[in-house]
């Protein structure tokens, strides 16, 4: 499984963070399942700060159940008091059953799912963290598998693409992807749009500035022109540019706000 801090800006302000693999029943529809819990002291609130996967997820809460959309830019929430979400990562074959993901990008949608809400919020009130997540994602693993059809040859293509955008370091440019899966560029431009709701080249890049983000974090003395090189930005111009564009500082100002930062 991909590190669980990625995307995460800043993970020491976290509160209890699980990522859950899905089954094999459901491999091909999550990537992984994410379940957040929280308590906060009356009258403060935490705010997380995300660079999301370009991709959608189903969120359970103790209010209801949302699709939310893939993100353009950085997103935050504010937590307050005591609460719980179990959310799904979906992988892009699961994604049109639910929702169109061009429809929801930046937006997150409420939705009557009466069934899976109460499956999961009552696995939620096991006492027992290790208990309750199992069957949490148990049971919201079960919902997927038995509401979305099993994927076609186009949805199990859609998911490799996908694989290939958010993890092959090798893939910096559209056509890498392509040559890869053996497909057109065109053919990517369409399957992006229809399963994930961004282009090809838009999840290459932020693959790269989550990648990017983590190694400022985690490296504060490495040099970030060598950062900027290793993952194909053109120069260290090109990265800041990005960081400022969808985060909206530069990667050395990140750099300073790291909690511990002298």
């Amino acid at each position: 499984m991909v590190d669980p801090t990625r995307g995460i800006l800043y993970p020491a302000r976290l509160p209890r963070f699980t990522r859950v693999p899905p089954p094999p029943a459901a491999a091909e529809l999550v990537a992984w399942f994410w379940i957040p819990e929280w308590d906060i002291a009356a009258g403060r609130s935490s705010r997380q700060e995300i660079v999301s996967y370009p991709a959608s997820n189903l969120v359970v809460e103790p209010r209801g159940v949302g699709f939310a959309g893939p993100t353009t830019r950085l997103s935050h929430r504010d937590l307050t008091g005591r609460g719980w979400a179990v959310g799904a990562l979906l992988r892009p074959a699961a994604t049109p059953a639910l929702a169109d993901p061009a429809s929801a990008v930046d937006d997150y949608l409420a939705l009557d799912l009466p069934d899976l809400h109460a499956a999961v919020a009552a696995a939620m009130t096991l006492d027992d963290a290790a208990a309750r997540h199992a069957a949490a994602t148990a049971a919201f693993a079960d919902w997927l598998v038995h509401r979305i059809p099993a994927p076609g040859e186009e949805a199990r293509l859609a998911n490799r693409m996908a694989d290939v955008l958010m993890t092959d370091a090798d893939a910096l440019r559209v056509e890498d992807a392509a040559q890869r899966l053996a497909v057109s560029v065109r053919t990517l431009q369409r399957l992006a749009r229809r399963y994930v709701g961004a282009t090809p080249s838009a999840m290459i890049r932020r693959r790269r500035l989550q990648e990017a983000a983590q190694r400022v974090r985690e490296h504060p003395d490495a040099d970030l022109a060598a950062i900027a090189a290793e993952l194909g930005y053109a120069d260290h111009a090109h990265l800041t540019n990005d960081f400022r564009a969808v985060l909206g500082f530069t990667p050395s100002r990140y750099r300073s706000t790291r909690p511990g930062h002298r």
